[in-house]
């Protein structure tokens, strides 16, 4: 179907809807960029050896989060539609099943760390000093799954409701309590014992339990808009189950599939060579700075899209859809354009070899390039496309692009035919291209906009 040009271009109505959305979200994922910065400041001064074994064990943590946000993404799909219908009922329903399936995750992650947790440092490295200081930092994050399970699911449903101020107001007093405790235990300050690593663990773990205190406290007890308490845990949301993981499961199938090919992404890169790990790592920061307004529009888009499907009316999510696309370019070029004016003095700011800031040169190049393409690939394949329901073809891209593209081009790229390092991480990321051509057919065809069936409906195949 075709439009004119302004149907492209959004109503300020529009725009007005998404930053309030976008802007929260943006300034929460800058936060939690913050956070981690903090972290790895603070316990950097404690060594390599230390540093490097909790960098090591939060991969399990991260790959856990991850999961925690598909079941998360997956229920704000029917959540945000519920939402746009008024339908409560569906909407605690889902909430509900959502809340379930997280405990069941949460509790396989806090026992596989309560039994094995030296096999799950095992699995990172093979280092005795860095499995052992991977195993004190582990058993003090025990009881962090349930903490971020239960904030993080519960931060996802609020935002789809409209709720954004209250998770960007949780996560910039997190902030500050987890530097405070990291402060005070890591180093021993104010009369308390020097833990260095487990002082890393434990300044977290608090940080985590006042969330957990600040949403869940918000969520389940003051919340006028859902009104979900903690007696509707015990509902009968059997007749939304086949609906719920019809939609949830391949978001949570893709996201976790796409954690797992992170990593071999990173391991490809490691047996590259220390110029080229290095050479990333500084490039790091700058990929997570340029993702931290796309983060946010996709949030927008994607709840935006929900709301408006829920409303009956397609045509507009259709041309919702374009407008978000364009959107996505948009902040793509910007990005791009501040990536190559920074990308000098960013590399000259840290103290590496000559070889590795040639490369992190190369690299840069490539991510000026890559942005453009993942900033509209995220805002369509996390925000417009998923929300409209079409999570199994998602599934299928991101299954099909990363392990049958990337992966494998650039194993043959980096480690084969030893091309320079811009075609190696082009190859590692060539996902993303293929991608957003891809998705860009998906929403010309209108075949992502699905019903989403509420509780009661018969799900039709």
């Amino acid at each position: 179907m075709k439009y004119p040009i302004r149907e492209y271009l959004g109503t300020k109505e529009l725009y007005l809807k998404m930053a309030k959305i976008a802007i929260p979200v943006s300034l929460q994922q800058l936060i939690t960029v913050g956070i981690n910065l903090m972290d790895t400041i603070m316990l950097s001064s404690m060594g390599d050896a230390q540093l490097s074994a909790s960098s090591l064990a939060g991969q399990f943590i991260t790959l856990f989060q991850i999961c925690c946000m598909g079941i998360g993404m997956g229920a704000s799909v029917l959540t945000s539609r519920f939402w746009g219908m008024k339908d409560l009922t569906s909407l605690k329903k889902a909430v509900t099943i959502m809340l379930r399936f997280l405990l069941v995750f949460a509790g396989v992650f806090t026992a596989a760390t309560i039994a094995v947790p030296g096999l799950i440092m095992q699995i990172y490295t093979p280092d005795p000093e860095l499995i052992h200081y991977g195993v004190i930092y582990l058993r003090w994050m025990i009881p962090t799954y349930i903490c971020m399970g239960l904030s993080l699911t519960c931060t996802i449903v609020l935002r789809t409701v409209g709720q954004t101020l209250i998770p960007l107001t949780c996560s910039i007093c997190a902030f500050f309590v987890n530097v405070f405790f990291n402060w005070v235990f890591i180093f021993g300050h104010l009369g308390a014992p020097r833990m260095e690593i487990a002082g890393a663990a434990l300044g977290t773990l608090i940080a985590r339990i006042f969330e957990l205190a600040f949403i869940c406290g918000y969520f389940f007890f003051i919340d006028k808009r859902i009104r979900y308490r903690l007696q509707d845990f015990f509902m009968n949301a059997r007749d939304l189950v086949r609906e719920y993981f019809r939609v949830s499961i391949p978001v949570l199938i893709s996201d976790s599939l796409l954690a797992l090919g992170n990593n071999a992404v990173a391991m490809i890169m490691g047996r590259i060579g220390q110029a080229f790990v290095a050479a990333n790592s500084v490039t790091d920061v700058v990929q997570r700075l340029s993702s931290v307004l796309t983060t946010g529009i996709s949030n927008a888009s994607g709840i935006i899209t929900g709301h408006t499907m829920g409303e009956g009316d397609y045509e507009k999510a259709q041309k919702q859809g374009y407008t978000f696309l364009f959107l996505g370019f948009l902040i793509g070029c910007a990005a791009a354009l501040v990536i190559l004016l920074l990308r000098t003095p960013i590399i000259n700011y840290y103290d590496v070899s000559a070889e590795a800031k040639a490369i992190a040169y190369d690299l840069m190049d490539a991510i000026i390039l890559i942005v453009i393409f993942q900033s509209m690939n995220s805002i369509l394949t996390k925000g417009v496309l998923r929300a409209g329901g079409d999570t199994k073809f998602l599934m299928a891209g991101d299954i099909l692009f990363l392990w049958v593209a990337s992966i494998p081009l650039g194993y043959l790229a980096g480690l084969v035919f030893h091309w320079s390092s811009f075609w190696i991480y082009t190859m590692l990321k060539i996902d993303q291209i293929i991608k957003c051509v891809w998705c860009y057919y998906r929403l010309k065809s209108g075949k992502w906009l699905r019903k989403i069936h509420g509780a009661g409906e018969t799900a039709k195949n």
